[in-house]
């Protein structure tokens, strides 16, 4: 249904009043369509429309509409929609509210209505990690269906995945326009909060697991299928190019890694050994000092942690670089939040890192390759 004409004057004074506060939002807000709505209570988005009940719009002073404006812009430029996938949809939805709220209070130009879901401590992540550290304490955080502002919560209105693409590209070019505007403009500053979720968009979200097997499998460059003796688990591996790969595990256990995260890194400890059972794995605990080699297999049980006290990756690396054979395929796996004094020069290994959710952010790594540790 179409603005009233009341409601349609009230939205376009708040887009001429954010393009002269901030380009980057108001090129965002011209990429999209606004309607009204009767069946929701507030305002809300199904990822590329938005749409405002008039109720509620004429409640909010003029400062307020603009913040809900840019609200429902950034949930559906930041492809929020698109991105839950799976995940619990309330959960996601607060999740996604905390990073934009987050963007839109440190403009401090715009205001919020009452009772807007804030959390300054999370607003600077990404949605996804933002929803894995609130997940474990999911009870926490009630919130009422209807007050949903992501539409697509519904296993029955799931996007095609023709749909999903189409909003994926046209949002990513709203982006860049909106980014490249924003730097030419005098008030070009993009909220510092917004980068890391910015990041989200470029970078494929992945199982950490398809990265590590790009280290794992040499494939040759004619292609000589699977690997047939993995089919029977149900593992259609690409065939081994020569011997077992030597992978070298670190597992963070500094002071700064919370019990829920360790025993996170340990099933995923556990994962690779299942999922991969060509591998000879030597798993070091770390803190300021590397604790091990030990030596694991498919079904061996995984020793208790540990450490406790400082950070720091030298030490690892130190050992690993006492073991190296050029004659073997050898990478290295961390399992961290990121935290801590790294090696120079760098190791002569491949190494992935692999990062806790609300750890160090990936372009921060001096070296290897990083994934974000998430569901």
């Amino acid at each position: 249904m179409s603005l009233t004409a009341d409601i349609e004057k009230t939205i376009s004074a708040s887009v001429l009043r954010v393009r002269m506060r901030c380009p980057f939002f108001a090129t965002l807000a011209l990429f999209t369509n606004f309607h009204t709505t009767h069946t929701h209570p507030t305002a809300a988005t199904d990822g590329k429309n938005i749409y405002f009940n008039p109720e509620f719009v004429r409640s909010l002073s003029s400062p307020q509409v603009d913040g809900v404006l840019l609200h429902e812009v950034l949930h559906a430029a930041l492809l929020h929609v698109v991105r839950r996938g799976t995940r619990e949809p309330l959960l996601w939805n607060i999740a996604a509210d905390i990073v934009v709220n987050g963007a839109i209070a440190e403009q401090k130009c715009f205001e919020l209505p009452e009772g807007t879901i804030r959390d300054p401590e999370l607003e600077h992540l990404s949605v996804e990690e933002v929803y894995e550290i609130l997940l474990p304490h999911a009870e926490r955080y009630v919130l009422d269906e209807s007050a949903c502002d992501l539409l697509d919560i519904s296993p029955g209105d799931s996007l095609s995945e023709s749909s999903r693409k189409v909003l994926e590209t046209y949002w990513r070019n709203a982006v860049q326009r909106a980014i490249a505007i924003a730097r030419a403009s005098q008030q070009g500053n993009i909220p510092a909060g917004l980068w890391r979720e910015l990041g989200s968009l470029t970078q494929a979200q992945l199982d950490w697991r398809s990265y590590l097997w790009r280290y794992l499998v040499k494939t040759p460059n004619d292609f000589t299928g699977f690997d047939r003796r993995f089919i029977g688990r149900g593992l259609y591996l690409e065939a081994l190019e020569g011997e077992t790969v030597q992978v070298f595990v670190a597992v963070d256990t500094s002071g700064s890694i919370c019990d829920a995260q360790m025993r996170l890194f340990l099933s995923e400890v556990r994962g690779i050994l299942q999922s991969y059972p060509h591998l000879k794995c030597e798993l070091y605990y770390v803190d300021a000092e590397a604790y091990g080699p030990y030596s694991l297999e498919g079904e061996t049980t995984i020793p208790q942690p540990v450490g406790g006290g400082g950070t720091s990756f030298i030490p690892f690396f130190e050992k690993v670089n006492a073991q190296l054979d050029w004659h073997s395929t050898q990478i290295c796996v961390y399992l961290t939040d990121g935290y801590g004094d790294f090696p120079s020069p760098p190791p002569e290994i491949p190494v992935l890192w692999v990062v806790t959710p609300g750890g160090l952010a990936l372009e921060a790594f001096p070296f290897g390759e990083t994934v974000r540790l998430l569901s």
